[in-house]
């Protein structure tokens, strides 16, 4: 800790690339509407603080009067150094798993997976908390008149105004991506009014020093774990830059005294360059980025933080209605709820949605982890870590569609990654080709099973991450993206042609062992033989191998023998109550949670689309009788899911309902935080994608307009959203039917577009715009 309690008291009383792949597009220069979360009081608690990010480096800022915290992050800061999980064992014990499992032996099959099949260590490195800054004021009081606290989203700015004594004051604080720094103002209206110590606090290893009389410097280790031993150096760095007035610095703070405006320049780095190499310098480069953002000053840093953050941001305009209810705190209206008549809120939601994945995912930085950035400890829930059985999967479900392409780039650079250490893995573990990653990685991007055999042993973590790089090349339909991706996709599908073995009951190729995330079949265990999940995503990732290959002119027999081994896997199978069967056996009604948070098996319902209404009918009436059995109450993420499951079964009212309960107090923190409870960041990203799909859906080579409208949202527009074949897309509303729609197409081509019975082709040259309505009952194109 850089200062003492006592002191505070007193003072309280990716790449270029990827980025040359994405097709340019205009952004919307004028600001929204009701685009603020605020609050009449400061932060009392963690999931009340607002956050900013610039993509690498976030904050939790807390809004006190007398004593202000920013709680800060640096998405390389993770426990442990490089290492290799891989089990030297689990070749020798695969084929006995497997044989137990044909036998039906599933409590001993997990036994002896647990013995000899998992990784070492079981566990994996935590994220962690780089601690906070703390400002405290001098002479202020806890709490003072005419507060207001609130996050810009339009901005990207987190704002308190408030007034005591006399005296108006305002701070401010933005995350620059553009200066990798954050930066926060302290201003008052009346001269030499701001004072105030400030120093941070770590749980950290560190030590603490000043610099040049106005540098306060965080100086540590990252923490050791599960027997890894901590292998970054870490450094933060704070420049106070005072006018007028007094700075003083300590052995380790900084008072400044009487200033009529502080202006604070963050940064925070560690040696992480890889995941094999962890020779970085933070401290010149922290100093570098200092150096750059004090030339700038507040007002270059805001110009071009600014620009930067609306150039993505106001691409997509959103507007479900206005009521009075938009007008109360933020806090007030989550404590109410959208059953209190607020369409406005799930509006806020959503932009919410698209500004945190714009502050936790930006290219050259790290994915978006289980909390996004943001985290205030050392050993958050579930570690922090990349959960790829879905969570990781939904935190960029709405980056295509809602225009935030861009904010993939780390995902791509992870997969990049797993491609390497994954290849380590297959081999030593399978004996195969290719690459596997399981069901969670981390920042040294391990792969190997962990936690114990029912939750860790489910190899298809890198084929659903597969999905993602598909998807990218499909919204933008560039063909450079999909040379540089077809390899990684190549690779984890050369896994499965090695791995897949032949169900004797059936002669199906299956994956064994395996098991459908994290449930229990009630049999003894969750492991098994093709469960329904596996054989969707293998499908899928074979598929997209044979048209990628097919698009590229590369690897025809190859791409032969990917389409024989889809041939042969599992279909889905519908059991004795209409339910698509989560197994190959009819074991869901024996479940040990019929109502388990995990929907595994309706991955080709959403985010697939092998299951839709209009295409399978009959499986997809089987996905809906499993959904009325799962029950729509769960966790945050998991509601997050059934609001697109629900969407695509063309339930807008039933997907609405979903949205009402997970936009309550209940699943919703007062900073719109999604509650698992705890705090999961997939939560708010699956909740923007629903909503997304209720009014658009791009699959099954069609354009659907208004799929899922619910009759809440009697009028309303999104604009700017992207559909498949890259294509932009504007959609109006009024009294519950379509206004208008305007399609832009990027790349030249051919497009079908749906609304309800009524189906519509059109040919589009690049750059070419066309706007639909309806006449007498037609889609039509009218200009």
């Amino acid at each position: 800790m850089g200062f003492s309690r006592r002191t505070v008291c007193a003072g309280g009383a990716a790449t270029a690339a990827l980025a040359a792949t994405l097709p340019a597009r205009p952004a919307r220069s004028e600001p929204q509407a009701d685009l603020r979360l605020w609050y009449r009081q400061p932060a009392a608690a963690w999931t009340e603080a607002l956050p900013i990010g610039t993509g690498r480096l976030g904050a939790m800022v807390y809004g006190g009067v007398s004593l202000e915290r920013l709680q800060l992050n640096e998405d390389t800061l993770w426990g442990g150094g490089p290492y290799d999980p891989a089990n030297p064992e689990a070749l020798a014990a695969l084929p006995q798993i497997r044989a137990l499992i044909d036998a039906g032996e599933y409590a001993a099959a997990t036994e002896l997976a647990n013995a000899r099949f998992m990784g070492r260590p079981l566990r994996q490195m935590s994220y962690e908390t780089l601690g906070e800054l703390r400002l405290a004021f001098v002479g202020l009081p806890d709490a003072a008149d005419d507060y207001v606290r609130e996050l810009d989203l339009d901005a990207a700015a987190a704002r308190v105004r408030f007034s005591c004594g006399g005296v108006r004051f305002q701070r401010e604080a933005i995350a620059s991506a553009p200066g990798d720094v954050i930066a926060v103002r302290l201003t008052a209206d009346t001269p030499r009014a701001v004072s105030l110590d400030l120093g941070f606090q770590t749980p950290l290893a560190a030590t603490f020093a000043t610099e040049a009389g106005h540098t306060l410097v965080l100086s540590g280790r990252n923490a050791g774990q599960y027997g890894v031993a901590g292998a970054l150096t870490v450094d933060a760095r704070v420049q106070v830059m005072a006018r007028g007035g007094t700075t003083t610095a300590g052995p380790a703070a900084i008072a400044v005294r009487g200033a009529d405006e502080v202006l604070l320049l963050i940064a925070a780095g560690t040696s992480y360059r890889r995941f094999d190499d962890v020779s970085g310098d933070p401290a010149r480069d922290n100093r570098a980025r200092l150096a750059a953002a004090a030339r700038k000053g507040w007002s270059g840093l805001v110009e071009a933080q600014r620009a930067d953050h609306r150039r993505l941001f106001r691409r997509v305009a959103v507007d479900f209605g206005r009521t009075a209810g938009a007008d109360a705190p933020t806090d007030v209206r989550v404590a109410r709820g959208l059953a209190a008549d607020d369409p406005a809120l799930a509006a806020l939601y959503y932009q919410y949605g698209r500004y945190l994945l714009m502050a936790c995912s930006r290219p050259g930085g790290q994915p978006a982890n289980l909390q996004g950035l943001w985290n205030e400890s050392l050993n958050p829930p579930w570690g922090g870590k990349y959960t790829v059985n879905i969570n990781t999967e939904m935190n960029y479900w709405p980056a295509e569609p809602t225009a935030l392409a861009e904010c993939v780039e780390p995902l791509v650079e992870m997969v990049r990654d797993l491609a390497v250490t994954g290849a380590r893995t297959a081999r030593t573990m399978y004996g195969a080709r290719g690459w596997v990653c399981h069901h969670n990685t981390h920042l040294w991007r391990a792969t190997a099973p962990i936690d114990g055999a029912k939750f860790g042993v489910w190899p298809t973590g890198g084929a659903w991450l597969c999905k993602h790089l598909w998807d990218h090349y499909d919204y933008g339909r560039d063909r450079r993206f999909l040379a540089g991706a077809y390899p990684l996709m190549r690779g984890a599908a050369l896994f499965f042609l090695d791995a897949l073995v032949v169900d004797p009951k059936t002669g199906r190729l299956v994956t064994n062992p395996s098991l459908s995330p994290e449930n229990d079949h009630g049999h003894g265990s969750s492991l098994v033989a093709g469960p329904a999940m596996d054989e969707a995503i293998v499908r899928d990732l074979f598929s997209a191998c044979i048209a990628a290959a097919g698009i590229l002119g590369v690897d025809a027999p190859l791409a032969a023998d990917f389409a024989a081994a889809r041939d042969k896997l599992a279909p889905y199978r519908i059991g004795h109550e209409g339910q698509l069967q989560e197994w190959q056996e009819d074991w869901d009604a024996g479940a040990a949670d019929i109502h388990h948070r995990h929907v595994s098996h309706l991955y080709g319902l959403f985010p697939s689309d092998q299951i839709a209404v209009d295409v399978t009918p009959a499986l997809a009436a089987a996905a809906r009788r499993t959904l009325e059995i799962r029950g729509d109450r769960s966790t945050g993420w998991a509601m997050a899911w059934r609001l697109n499951l629900w969407a695509r079964l063309a339930e807008g009212d039933h997907a609405h309902a979903i949205l009402t309960q997970l936009l309550g107090p209940e699943r919703t923190y007062p900073n719109l935080f999604d509650a698992h409870p705890p705090f999961q960041i997939d939560g708010n990203f699956g909740g923007v994608c629903g909503m997304t799909e209720m009014i658009l859906q791009s699959r099954n080579g069609a354009i659907h307009l208004l799929p899922a409208l619910p009759a809440a949202w009697p009028d309303g527009h999104m604009t700017g959203l992207r559909a498949r074949g890259a294509v932009g897309i504007d959609v109006w509303w009024a009294d519950g039917r379509l206004a208008r729609a305007r399609l832009r197409a990027d790349r030249a081509g051919d497009l079908r577009v749906v609304l309800g019975g009524e189906r519509l082709g059109l040919s589009l040259l690049a750059g070419e715009a066309a706007t639909l309505g309806v006449s007498a009952g037609k889609l039509v194109r009218t200009t």
